[in-house]
């Protein structure tokens, strides 16, 4: 398993030491394994406080993290999707079976954490759990929590996407209280989805190399009756290189455009006939250099209710969609599946091998790819993907997400 990626065109190394270590909550595969009699793994009894999506947790806690057998190999807890990524520091314990964080550490309020655990068996096998919490927000107030994060590079199709922690009633005051300007200037328009999400992005993709301003002026702004924003903050981000990668559902293949050019066209397996791939414009939102994809997340379900797979190790997986769907290395098909047959639940499968590999198609790709770069589906008996599963605000012509706005 590799915990450096490399990224084309930056010329530095970009540690992923915690990203790649991720366990991902959601995926599909290529085949349905059978897990019926298959005892619990470690990463099912890493128990983690607060649970996965807990909401209001106070400064103090509690926060911990223990294995009932084991040994944890590291915790970090990071606040994220906020100006700059702060972590808590901890330590796990000398039988390696929890962790807390320093004495005398305190949460801050108004704030979304990550969780990232890292355990091994007895027999030394690797297994990770991610989850995310939000602590207490003072009463009668709100915040947004958002995206991309302060200073940094992403790809020509980021989308800026707030979600609020209360529903926003008066939603003009509140998206122009969010001003957004780029160097380049360039026309920037909002778009609510909702009364919890406002979203905003230009006409087209962003030109490589703009500089993009975020102004947070929502302190004291009545989001609603009685109500008042707490965030006053300026954040900024660069736009890289262009990537736009074309999937052809019914060819099976992959043509990756780097900057108007032909970079690669890549083998690929999509969505099985009982389980397509949805169309249309999809944005890279997260990368894992190797997650947990189950498939009870997504309703593939045995009679049972176990998942029709769970597979802990999917190396080189990039979220393209809330809903689970993946771009992702596949290391159990048959390497003839791969330009030939569509298998798989609902994500796009490359070529890879158990743990990994630079040197296989997956690699390869995840090794080019950013936050931001678009993946393009079509020719995929489904529908085309709803603009806010994920990031999919592109699939919105401009007048469509203009009368998105609440400024008229």
């Amino acid at each position: 398993m590799r915990h450096v990626m490399k990224r084309a065109g930056q010329g530095v190394a970009i540690a992923l030491t915690w990203a790649g270590l991720m366990a991902g909550l959601t995926g599909c595969t290529s085949e349905k394994l059978d897990i019926g009699s298959k005892p619990r793994s470690i990463e099912d009894t890493i128990r983690v406080v607060p649970e996965d999506g807990a909401k209001g947790v106070g400064p103090d806690g509690p926060l911990e993290v223990r294995l009932p057998s084991g040994r944890l190999e590291r915790v970090k807890v990071t606040q994220v999707e906020d100006a700059q990524p702060t972590e808590i520091h901890g330590e796990i314990s000398e039988d390696g079976l929890s962790w807390k964080p320093d004495e005398g550490t305190r949460l801050d309020l108004a704030a979304k954490y990550s969780v990232d655990v890292v355990a091994l068996d007895g027999h030394g096998r690797r297994s990770a759990r991610h989850t995310t919490f939000t602590t207490q927000v003072p009463e009668r107030r709100f915040i947004g929590y958002f995206k991309p994060e302060n200073r940094s590079t992403v790809g020509t199709g980021m989308i800026v996407s707030f979600d609020f922690n209360r529903e926003i009633e008066d939603r003009e005051a509140v998206e122009r209280a969010i001003r957004i300007s780029s160097d380049p200037p360039v026309e920037i328009a909002g778009h609510w989805f909702g009364s919890e999400r406002l979203d905003f992005r230009p006409r087209d993709y962003w030109k490589p190399g703009t500089k993009v301003t975020v102004e947070l002026r929502l302190r004291d702004v009545e989001g609603a009756p009685g109500v008042y924003g707490i965030q006053q903050k300026t954040v900024a981000f660069t736009i890289g290189r262009s990537q736009v990668s074309l999937v052809d559902a019914a060819k099976h293949t992959m043509e990756v455009r780097r900057d108007g050019g032909v970079l690669a066209t890549l083998p690929i397996t999509a969505g099985a006939p009982k389980s397509t791939t949805y169309n249309g414009k999809m944005v890279v939102m997260e990368m894992f250099d190797v997650t947990r994809m189950n498939g009870a997340t997504v309703g593939f379900k045995r009679r049972n209710g176990r998942g029709e797979y769970d597979i802990k190790d999917v190396p080189h997986a990039l979220r393209l969609t809330k809903s689970g769907t993946f771009l992702h290395g596949n290391y159990w098909a048959a390497p003839e599946t791969f330009g030939s047959a569509n298998v798989s639940h609902g994500c796009v499968g490359l070529r890879d091998v158990k743990g990994g590999s630079g040197d296989t198609p997956a690699g390869w790709f995840f090794d080019r790819t950013l936050i931001g770069d678009v993946v393009e589906v079509f020719n995929s008996r489904d529908k085309k993907v709803d603009p806010s599963n994920g990031l999919g605000g592109w699939n919105l012509d401009w007048k469509t997400w203009k009368a998105g706005s609440a400024l008229g």
